[in-house]
C-alpha cells in the first residue's frame, strides 16, 4: 500500500466499494488512508 500514490489509493478505495470487494480489503485501504490523513469524502 506504501507505494500507491494517495491519488491512486483514493482511486482504489472507491473501486473496491463499487466492486463489493472483500471488506477486508476495505478495511486495509482505510486503515492507510487513515494514516495518511486522507479524506473518504
Amino acid at each position: 500500500m506504501r507505494l500507491l500514490s494517495d491519488e491512486l489509493l483514493i482511486e482504489t478505495y472507491y473501486k473496491a466499494i463499487e466492486l463489493k470487494l472483500s471488506p477486508e480489503f476495505i478495511r486495509l485501504i482505510e486503515t492507510e488512508m487513515d494514516r495518511r490523513a486522507l479524506n473518504r469524502t
